[in-house]
């Protein structure tokens, strides 16, 4: 290792570790703008869906009849725009509630695009990262036009034993 704290005997520390203040920075940046599944599902059973924040669908109307999360509302981000203009996003969200979006998961950017409108829409906002894949893969429970699904776990993805990952 040299004084400039790149190893060039090793992938992972061929480019140094950013700096401690950094560091700190950009990772309690990431965790303002984000959160996970796991987060979302102990919220939603503390019963504080609606009360703390809002969950935002953010994918067509056909991906929400296949599956959303239970208590989600649905809010295409194509469609945010228009009801922003026409006053009625508020019959969605009520003024200054935090909104969580999600949409089908890590290859998709539509929960990110969704965020960044309802954040230029004046709202809170964080991303839910993994989406409905991982809400599903994680074994949550998840409504559909066939009714109420319960997955089984994933075992790549979370404890298949119903243990909690605790991170």
């Amino acid at each position: 290792m040299t004084t400039t704290g790149i190893d060039t005997r090793s992938a992972v520390l061929s480019v140094a570790a950013a700096a401690n203040d950094a560091a700190l920075a950009h990772f309690a940046a990431r965790l303002a703008y984000e959160t996970d599944v796991s987060d979302v599902r102990a919220d939603l059973e503390a019963g504080l869906l609606g009360t703390a924040f809002v969950l935002v669908d953010s994918r067509s109307r056909e991906a929400w009849d296949q599956g959303h999360i239970p208590g989600a509302i649905h809010l295409p981000t194509r469609e945010i725009a228009q009801h922003a203009a026409e006053r009625s996003i508020s019959e969605l969200i009520p003024v200054g509630m935090p909104c969580v979006t999600y949409c089908w998961g890590p290859g998709c950017n539509g929960a990110t695009r969704a965020a960044l409108e309802l954040a230029r829409l004046g709202f809170p906002v964080k991303e839910m990262i993994g989406g409905f894949e991982y809400w599903v893969r994680e074994g949550f429970a998840y409504e559909s036009r066939w009714g109420l699904r319960e997955p089984a776990t994933d075992p790549l993805t979370a404890p298949s034993d119903g243990a909690a990952c605790d991170c």
